[in-house]
């Protein structure tokens, strides 16, 4: 391993570090509130990144006033007539069921 034969004096030292120096950080505008802002982060005082707001709260509230999205398309191919009188079937004995239960329900209240 090499080792220095004497100590580096102060002076070339210091011109060996005179490239080695603090950048400044680079600043940009909020574009929802026009706030300066440290690149690639959120606005501290609107809490935006990039126009599209951070917290669970607000994009909520942003995707209530915002138009709702397409719905994926439906398959082309036509189910069987059978298929869909099963489904129709299996429904309308889940509503009888449903209704079972309230009625029941309501007797057990009446019955206190």
């Amino acid at each position: 391993m090499a080792v220095p034969k004497k100590r580096t004096g102060h002076s070339a030292q210091g011109s060996r570090r005179s490239n080695w120096k603090a950048t400044k950080p680079t600043t940009t505008k909020c574009p929802n509130c026009g706030e300066t802002v440290l690149t690639h982060t959120v606005c501290t005082a609107c809490g935006t990144y990039k126009g599209q707001p951070v917290k669970l709260a607000d994009k909520a509230a942003a995707a209530a006033t915002a138009p709702a999205k397409k719905t994926a398309k439906k398959s082309t191919k036509k189910a069987a007539p059978k298929a869909e009188a099963k489904k129709v079937e299996e429904t309308a004995e889940e509503v009888k069921a449903e209704e079972v239960k309230t009625e029941e329900a309501k007797e057990e209240k009446t019955e206190e």
